[in-house]
């Protein structure tokens, strides 16, 4: 199996308790004994998706279809994410109790909301990184100390942070499992404009007294977070945990009607779905809305999947350019705003950043590890 069929059998895979034709086109596949497991367990695990894969083909009974080995390693991996996803759906309720005594709603993002809301017929599913929350921007210094004051510091121990745009600096607490990001926006400045707290404010869900955002809207953040906020949209590639998240919550929203009041994240977000579309096996609730745009996307995207010297060589190139484009803009704003200005002095002359800075040109060799 090359990595396009078995990206393609992965994403199919994750589809088969939802869709009964899938399933049936899967257990044929298995059947012929000619999957290359090797390939699924590396594509899967890049992708973050190893325990969904787990628990879609448990759900279905198609586990025997595996080899022994695997099965055992792939039930011990979920076993594992689900403890950790228990502990962190407490840490998010206990965070969530605290800041409702303090009179201030938080509405829970991306995964961690996701579980909050009950997406995934098993907790185990999503691999969560951090638990991400919003406030309006009146309330956002308030959720700061408090959670500071609850013993929640800062996770890079330095006396100087890069003023952000979208969140506060990553904080953790001692025997809690996740790191917490206190956002006041979710996406880069230019687009901030079109989907914000004010946004998804209007329509935000509230279950067992926990807030988290309106299907529609979980399904824009989901692949804002890869085509806008990661730069999924210049490498023209897919992220199947993201599209996971939005396979499921296709089938809780109308898909292609969830940006249709956008215009500069409509482009963005409706290639992302037509790739979703292409990959899950053309289920009928990822059906986007054709454009010139998406057809340009989709012909690139395969072109990618099939031919990995030319992804790797614009995959470099694009990299490249939005190196470049991200220095000259902290220059732009160290100019423009005095702030971003305090922060690139002080940054340039932190030893530290120095000394990783020459490691980083090969003008100095790092010390061994002790």
């Amino acid at each position: 199996m090359n990595y396009k069929e078995t990206l393609f059998f992965v994403a199919k895979c994750l589809t088969i308790s939802l869709e009964e034709e899938h399933k049936k086109e899967i257990e044929e596949q298995l059947k012929t004994n000619k999957i290359d497991w090797d390939s699924v367990v590396k594509v899967s695990t890049a992708h973050y998706v190893f325990p969904a894969l787990y628990c879609n083909l448990k759900r279905v009974g198609f586990l025997h279809y595996l080899p022994i080995e695997l099965v055992e390693y792939m039930k011990h991996i979920t076993d594992l994410n689900r403890d950790r996803n228990e502990q962190i759906i407490a840490q998010a309720k206990e965070i969530n109790t605290l800041l409702l005594d303090n009179n201030i709603t938080p509405i829970f993002l991306k995964g961690t909301g996701n579980l909050l809301e009950g997406l995934y017929e098993d907790v185990a599913e999503r691999m969560v990184g951090d638990i991400d929350f919003i406030f309006s921007k009146e309330e956002y210094p308030k959720a700061i100390k408090i959670l500071t004051k609850n013993k929640y510091s800062k996770v890079h121990d330095i006396t100087y942070d890069l003023p952000m745009f979208k969140h506060y600096p990553r904080l953790q607490k001692e025997h809690r499992i996740a790191a917490v990001e206190i956002h006041k926006e979710m996406l880069l400045e230019k687009y901030a404009d079109e989907f914000n707290y004010s946004v998804i404010r209007e329509t935000a869900l509230k279950i067992d007294n926990i807030t988290v955002m309106s299907y529609s809207n979980q399904l824009c953040l989901s692949i804002i977070a890869k085509q806008v906020n990661d730069n999924g949209i210049h490498f023209k590639n897919i992220a199947l945990r993201n599209a996971y998240d939005v396979f499921l919550l296709s089938k809780k929203t109308t898909a292609k009607n969830a940006f249709d009041n956008y215009k500069k994240l409509y482009n963005p977000l409706n290639c992302f779905l037509a790739t979703c579309y292409e990959t899950f096996g053309k289920s009928a609730s990822l059906t986007y809305k054709e454009t010139p745009e998406t057809k340009a996307y989709l012909t690139t995207f395969y072109s990618y999947l099939t031919n990995e010297s030319l992804r790797k060589k614009d995959h470099r190139k694009t990299e490249r350019n939005l190196f470049i484009k991200s220095r000259l803009g902290v220059l732009y704003q160290s100019i423009v705003k005095k702030e971003h200005r305090n922060w690139l002095l002080k940054r340039i002359t932190d030893k530290k950043w120095q000394q990783e800075k020459l490691i980083q040109l090969g003008l100095k060799k790092s010390k061994p590890n002790s």
